[in-house]
């Protein structure tokens, strides 16, 4: 217990060198809570700060940990493409309403290898005319990769936009087979 009476929440997190270069992986008792591109020392110290603000609870550096453990070796094989599909339990306890609705059923109904128009995935969810937030909700996502956002594209067969930046959307995509590889 903590000093108001309830549970302390604990976070731990490791990072994992990738294809797309170093991902912060960030675990709670309830599961993988975030996932952060890019993940050198500026942007690790910056992600950290905000988890431990938005959680409660300082971030232990732990990569050994049980929590972060299957996470690691189901990203891992990802990357090395010898897995399509993440079994993972996830905290949804960053994001709400609308956004997690959204990324809720990307994560279920988007399957590797495959890609959604923004305004299609407004449908899904039952909103036809939400297009642009659901651009909103990928900008927003706490746990790309392992709910692809980088599925998402535009109607017109353009890439979109991508929080991780353009570059690594195209790789992702070029791991799942929907583009060519990069040439250089």
């Amino acid at each position: 217990m903590n000093s108001h009476g309830g549970d302390e929440q604990r976070v731990v997190w490791a990072v994992v060198d990738t294809g797309i270069g170093p991902l912060l992986l960030a675990a709670t008792g309830e599961g993988l809570v975030s996932v952060v591109f890019h993940a050198r020392e500026t942007v690790r110290r910056r992600a950290l700060e905000r988890l431990a603000d938005r959680l409660g609870a300082e971030p232990v550096e732990a990569p050994g940990s049980p929590l972060l453990t299957e996470a690691i070796r189901q990203v891992e094989e990802y990357f090395s493409g010898a897995r399509r599909n993440f079994a993972l339990p996830l905290d949804w306890s960053l994001i709400s309403g609308f956004n997690r609705q959204v990324l809720r059923e990307l994560a279920e109904g988007v399957p590797y290898g495959t890609v959604v128009g923004y305004g299609d995935l407004a449908r899904r969810v039952g909103q036809p005319g939400a297009a642009q937030a659901v651009g909103v909700a990928m900008g927003s996502n706490p746990l790309p990769v392992v709910v692809p956002c980088h599925r998402v594209v535009e109607s017109d067969g353009g890439i979109g936009g991508f929080g991780g930046g353009l570059e690594t959307k195209r790789k992702l995509l070029a791991l799942e087979g929907v583009l060519p590889e990069p040439l250089f």
